[in-house]
């Protein structure tokens, strides 16, 4: 399972593994409770490996911020919840990434980041290599 695979879904909690494409939409099946959907073209959608975080400097992608958390918490779980106050999410996410842009990403955000980042550690996701570095890697070897 890569992250081009996984999908963010308004309106529905949770992450989705897409299944298939259909004439009017796609297939999900919920990480949560594995439970499939169905899902109109017209409902706003987000690959996970489309979404950035906003930093003073670029937009770092969502997979480089799974990388760093798991490099944080030596492929554990985040030490902080998501129900945790908004200080300590702050203060966690500042360690995982030094120079995100405060103005733009918001508590809510990084709350969702840690959340999906330990749903996908529970379902046994735990590789957040964009698919070019590896394929990189398989060429080395």
């Amino acid at each position: 399972m890569s992250l081009q695979k996984i999908l963010a879904i308004s309106g529905k909690p949770g992450l989705y593994e897409l299944l298939t494409q259909t004439r009017t939409g796609f297939v999900a099946k919920s990480l949560l409770d594995g439970k499939k959907i169905t899902v109109g073209i017209r409902t706003n959608v987000s690959l996970l490996s489309d979404i950035a975080i906003y930093t003073l400097s670029e937009e770092v992608p969502l997979r480089d911020v799974f990388k760093k958390i798991q490099e944080k918490e030596n492929g554990e779980k985040a030490s902080v919840s998501h129900k945790d106050n908004d200080d300590k999410i702050e203060e966690y996410f500042f360690e995982v990434l030094p120079d995100y842009d405060e103005d733009r990403v918001y508590v809510s955000d990084i709350k969702k980041v840690i959340r999906w980042y330990n749903l996908l550690l529970e379902k046994g996701y735990s590789n957040f290599e964009a698919e070019e570095e590896k394929q990189d890697i398989a060429e080395k070897k």
